[in-house]
């Protein structure tokens, strides 16, 4: 099958009011695919759902261990924050310990969406500056490469030495040449991969091979956001929820455009897969359903249950509807 299928819906009384489609594949760690919806040799761009794939370079250069970088820091580079205190203070101390400024990044401001960060900085009369950019522990990381390799500043640009190694790695574990790059929000490049490429990707990330450079930076990088699901993405994010849901023993990341990746280390599986719509809410309920199909999730906890059902509520907290997942996807 070539086409997206329906993967979630959204019930208003007895009425199916919309429907996302998309593309899932899961694949083992050999890179064969175990199970796939929709197509999935579709091209598309993770986009912060490969941060684990572009922080490689950071552990195996052996710049992680030159600044004597820790797991929460190695969360903080595969994270996509919300500028909570939690996080910004350790991206400063992760600057100042680098010897660098907030200016030496390349991300761009962002209002936290934190609350609590938020209403404080309006309180203080300032302005939400680069360290809040919910991509700045994954730049952190690029700074920290940058400095190991003495090159030079604007290590966003596509053929730095950071994105080159970047790219790279990203390659070797997806299996597949990029054929296509965009330019992401916090203005690094993002490679095009399939969804098959990037289901592999997180397979190798889960069981990796062998005892080389690759293998233990992949393992560091997984069990630092299994340990750190609050540093992956904050309080009522999908990812650190559902990570604490299942105990830290399963990593997943979310990216833009409602992509969403899982790392299974006990089954040795990984997953991927793409709503078409770019709809977050369905992304967030086809993560949750994959990872209960495959014995990771326990379809009674709350927090999959708050992904897989809703409810949907009107602004006088009144049950409006429903979501599901569409019986053609998954069955639970």
């Amino acid at each position: 099958m070539t086409q997206p299928i329906p993967m979630v819906e959204i019930w208003r009384g007895d009425l199916l009011e919309s429907q996302h489609l998309g593309h899932a594949v899961v694949c083992d760690s050999s890179g064969n695919v175990v199970e796939a919806w929709g197509d999935d040799e579709k091209v598309i761009y993770p986009r912060s759902s490969c941060k684990m794939l572009q922080a490689l370079p950071l552990i195996e250069s052996g710049a992680a261990d030159a600044y004597g970088l820790t797991p929460e820091q190695l969360a903080l580079s595969c994270a996509s924050h919300k500028g909570a205190a939690i996080h910004t203070d350790r991206v400063q101390v992760w600057l100042d310990t680098l010897g660098l400024q907030v200016s030496d990044f390349r991300c761009g401001p962002q209002k936290p969406s934190d609350k609590d960060a938020h209403e404080a900085l309006i309180r203080a009369g300032k302005q939400p500056c680069q360290i809040h950019n919910n991509c700045s522990g994954k730049h952190s990381g690029f700074l920290t490469l940058n400095k190991h390799l003495g090159a030079g500043q604007d290590y966003v640009e596509v053929d730095h030495p950071v994105q080159r190694a970047a790219r790279a790695a990203f390659e070797e574990m997806t299996g597949e040449t990029a054929e296509f790059y965009g330019i992401d929000g916090c203005s690094a490049p993002n490679f095009s991969t399939t969804v098959s490429g990037l289901a592999r990707a997180m397979a190798r990330m889960a069981k990796p091979t062998g005892s080389d450079a690759r293998a233990k930076a992949s393992t560091r990088l997984v069990d630092a956001m299994r340990a750190h699901p609050d540093l992956v993405a904050g309080e009522g994010r999908a990812c650190t929820e559902l990570m604490r849901a299942m105990d830290g023993k399963v990593a997943i990341k979310t990216g833009a455009e409602a992509v969403f990746v899982a790392i299974l280390p006990e089954q040795g599986l990984g997953m991927a897969l793409k709503i078409v719509d770019g709809g977050t809410r369905a992304a967030e309920a086809a993560i949750a359903g994959l990872l209960v199909k495959y014995g990771a999730l326990d379809a009674n906890h709350p927090m999959a249950k708050k992904r897989l059902h809703g409810p949907i509520t009107n602004w006088n907290g009144l049950i409006t509807g429903h979501m599901r997942l569409s019986p053609g996807f998954i069955q639970l």
